[in-house]
């Protein structure tokens, strides 16, 4: 399942600039592909443009090889796995029934849970380590479990591919590289898998290809080392790094300088 997006542009209602501007990407099948940039510089609502949910001033946007306008929603529930960046609950639930919200776009309104749809929620409770919460309320939930039960969700879907916007908010050192590690299998057992994050240095640890956005346009994107440059990265975050090879990963990671700001 791949993701593709051609001049993109959005702009929100009358708002003077555009939230992105001529945006290309391209996600190939069974990748871990990041999206990375400063705040505010159009990471989430190029999740909602691919996703459908916000129509885009120009451009086009394909899932899987179809524009993403021509998908039904419920076919769409059934293909990709989505992760908003920000949920609460409405009402109370408990994580095992939250997490089987997930099985619906598989059932219809008439067929009820059946042990294929059982074992998907019990699998997906066991992969996001929240099996011990299934009997919990959900509104009781801290914010970190609460993110690792709403990645449960998406996975019960047993979808083609996952979609998820900053999943390791919240998230303790374990939990966050657990998500990580997670992520990266699921993508070498070939789902595709777009996430949005602002932690770039696991993001070109564990990902295939980066996206780096800079005020809604795109200003670096490819491969790890491609993207991992210090110009770059200190042009597009404001600030002076050092990018350098891990010892332990042989990935770059990227260390702000103590100077200041990058003129």
């Amino acid at each position: 399942m791949n993701f593709r997006a051609r001049d993109l542009v959005v702009r929100y209602g009358r708002a003077r600039g555009r939230a992105l501007q001529g945006v290309d990407m391209d996600v190939p099948d069974g990748a871990l592909y990041a999206v990375l940039g400063p705040n505010g510089s159009g990471k989430s609502t190029l999740m909602r443009a691919l996703l459908g949910v916000i129509r885009p001033e120009a451009g086009t946007t394909q899932i899987g090889g179809k524009e993403t306008r021509d998908w039904t929603r419920r076919e769409l529930a059934r293909a990709v796995g989505a992760v908003p960046q920000a949920e609460f609950p409405a009402f109370p639930i408990s994580v095992r029934d939250f997490v089987a919200m997930g099985r619906y776009p598989h059932l219809g309104p008439l067929r009820r849970e059946g042990e294929t749809d059982r074992h998907a929620v019990r699998e997906a409770l066991a992969r996001c380590d929240v099996a011990d919460l299934a009997a919990r309320d959900v509104t009781t939930l801290s914010g970190g479990e609460l993110q690792r039960v709403r990645i449960a969700r998406a996975l019960a879907q047993e979808p083609s591919a996952l979609v998820l916007d900053e999943p390791t908010t919240s998230l303790d050192v374990r939990h966050e590289m657990s998500i990580f590690r997670l992520l990266r299998e699921s993508a070498d057992g070939g789902m595709t898998v777009l996430l949005i994050t602002h932690h770039i240095n696991l993001a070109a640890r564990f990902a295939d290809r980066l996206l780096l956005l800079h005020e809604g346009s795109v200003a670096a994107e490819g491969e790890v080392g491609e993207v991992f440059q210090e110009e770059i990265l200190e042009r597009v975050y404001g600030w002076p790094l050092a990018v350098r090879d891990d010892l332990l990963t042989g990935a770059p990671q990227a260390t702000p300088l103590a100077g200041g700001p990058a003129s």
